[in-house]
């Protein structure tokens, strides 16, 4: 049983991505969680509708991911991380490159997305240099992309709000025009089929800069802060082909749609695109412990492997890479999704999902609905003035009925642990359409 309390001083705390006084004026304090619910402050239980921050996937308060914690804080808290190892670090590695797709089959581990979005960037850079083109220096992102909150995610990232009070960022970085076209795909169903061309401007960045000074592009396969926005067909397959044309790399972004969201493990194998890099975190432990990691091709590890064995061959790392309590986490982590076949009912629950969402669509103010997996969003049309309240006010509503989703600018994302159930399928989204009507 969950503690129930209220802290008596609000002040101090300044949350991230949080209008502070907004929340410190009327608290949403969680105190508890285990499966589908979150237990709040006030004693009531609230149906998880964004498995945390799209990272919970396996539910709350799973005892065999808290056992394998408490066993490894009993037998050693922290190992160093530089020219030292432990033993549970190169296990979790294994049975991650055995998860993704061919051809990938090492791990460079971090400590969260924005970590693994950067250290992607800087294998890119290095690895050309390396291989004597050290004038591929050029980073390219996409527009409405969100790559995590450090300089380099921020600088490839393209959600305005996240980049314009920070300077100007990374030099030489180009941005990919966003795929977003509802008047063409308005309540599309998976994949939209238009828009595979949008892949071309890549071309146009190539023409204008030369592939000669390019060294990354960088994308989510679907783009979850943003709003859910699923890729056209073809779009990811043309990407591949123009980065393989120029020499370019590609790196997938899969933070949110890594182990499980879209039904297979990973994005790349549901699009059916290999990138050369991959990041990933959030789902890797479940959301128990932080931690992110970087997938990459055998190639790109085999280049930093040159020169004078006993020198460092790359000189990137965190004090907490691979935390023995991290790799705990992961590898029960792992063991749930095997054992409980979770990818596969993400994958067999998608459609009864979809269509739960899509059922929204006649709704007041709704002006899209689009999914993919076990992920949906339902566009609402800004009021005049007031961008994003609209979206706000339904998220409170339904908070207050008792589930939490997530909201982006005038979009919410439901995007649930893959141990839901049909049932609470149905009562999620009752009281979303629910709050949708009371909403002006």
């Amino acid at each position: 049983m969950a503690r129930i309390t209220v802290p008596n001083d609000l002040d101090a705390h300044w949350m991230p991505f949080t209008a502070n006084r907004q929340f410190k004026a009327a608290p949403r304090l969680l105190v508890g969680a285990k499966d589908m619910y979150y237990t709040s402050h006030d004693g009531r239980q609230v149906l998880d509708g964004c498995a945390g921050l799209w990272c919970v996937n396996a539910g709350h308060g799973r005892d065999k991911i808290s056992e394998a914690v408490a066993r490894q804080i009993s037998e050693m808290d922290y190992s160093p991380s530089f020219q030292m190892g432990h033993p549970l670090s190169f296990e979790l590695a294994s049975r991650l490159v055995e998860l993704a797709p061919d051809g990938i089959d090492h791990v460079f581990y971090c400590n969260s997305g924005s970590e693994a979005v950067d250290t992607a960037l800087k294998m890119a850079l290095a690895y050309h240099r390396i291989r004597g083109e050290g004038s591929r220096t050029r980073l390219i992102g996409r527009e409405r992309g969100y790559h995590g909150v450090g300089f380099g995610g921020i600088s490839v990232g393209g959600i305005v709000s996240n980049r314009k009070h920070f300077g100007t960022l990374l030099s030489g970085v180009d941005h990919l025009r966003h795929t977003h076209d509802p008047a063409r795909n308005a309540f599309s169903w998976g994949q939209p089929e238009h828009g595979a061309e949008l892949a071309d401007d890549l071309e146009r960045l190539v023409a204008l800069h030369d592939a000669s000074t390019i060294a990354a592009v960088i994308v989510e396969p679907i783009a979850g802060s943003t709003g859910v926005l699923i890729p056209p067909k073809g779009y990811l397959k043309r990407l591949r082909e123009i980065c393989d044309r120029h020499g370019i790399l590609l790196i997938f972004d899969e933070v949110i749609c890594g182990f499980g969201r879209t039904g297979k493990a990973f994005g790349a194998d549901s699009f059916e695109v290999t990138p050369d890099l991959m990041t990933t975190a959030k789902g890797i432990t479940n959301g128990a412990v932080p931690m992110g990691a970087v997938f990459a091709k055998k190639e790109i590890y085999d280049t930093f492997m040159t020169g004078p064995e006993h020198l460092i061959e790359f000189f990137h790392g965190y004090t907490y890479s691979g935390h023995p309590l991290a790799c705990a986490a992961a590898l029960a982590t792992l063991d749930i999704y095997a054992e409980e076949k979770l990818f596969d009912r993400a994958a067999n629950l998608s459609e009864y999902f979809g269509k739960a969402a899509h059922a929204l669509r006649d709704l007041p103010n709704v002006i899209d609905i689009r999914n993919y997996g076990m992920v949906a969003a339902v566009e609402l049309s800004p009021r005049a003035g007031e961008p994003t309240k609209r979206a706000y006010e339904i998220f409170v509503r339904a908070y207050e009925q008792g589930v939490l989703l997530r909201f982006t600018g005038d979009i919410i994302a439901i995007s649930p642990p893959l141990i839901i159930d049909e049932a609470q399928i149905d009562h999620l989204y009752a009281v979303l359409a629910e709050a949708i009507k009371a909403t002006a």
